[in-house]
């Protein structure tokens, strides 16, 4: 009987390591429910300070130095921007919004204008539609260079 050699399965199972390692720093995990309206509307900018509005109205908040979600009492919400416009390079002088649907309209706006007192650009963040996510497929597919004739693929 021949020897089974184990080092072909060796390589299989630390490529798969490094692949779940790798894939797994893309996913910023957050234990609060924050259920986001839709939009079809997206952007290209990606914030490093997020501010977390859930359905109770509690706010909370993180930045680039930690993810972990820290408490945001209202009236700490002014130094709060002030800090992230201060300690930021002027091209991610701006925060990401998070509010549960549920939020109340005016509490939104309490933030939006927080923001603009400091000087902040302020993003509202929201799950795409179905109907944006096609779109935004089918964009990509008609960017791919169509395959040349007579040659194997």
């Amino acid at each position: 009987m021949s020897m089974f050699s184990m080092a072909s399965m060796t390589d299989v199972i630390f490529l798969l390591l490094i692949f779940f390692m790798v894939t797994s720093t893309f996913v910023s995990p957050s234990a609060l429910e924050v259920n986001l309206p839709q939009s079809s509307q997206t952007t290209s900018l990606k914030p490093t300070s997020r501010i977390y509005i859930d359905s109770l109205q509690h706010m909370w908040y993180t930045t680039a130095d930690s993810l972990k979600e820290q408490p945001l009492p209202a009236d700490k919400l002014d130094a709060f921007l002030t800090q992230v416009k201060t300690e930021s390079d002027p091209a991610h002088q701006f925060v990401a919004v998070h509010a549960d649907q549920a939020v109340p309209y005016g509490k939104i706006v309490e933030v939006l204008d927080a923001g603009s007192r400091v000087g902040l650009k302020v993003v509202l963040a929201t799950k795409p539609t179905q109907a944006s996510i096609d779109r935004q497929a089918a964009q990509e597919e008609a960017q791919q260079p169509a395959p040349v004739q007579g040659l194997p693929q």
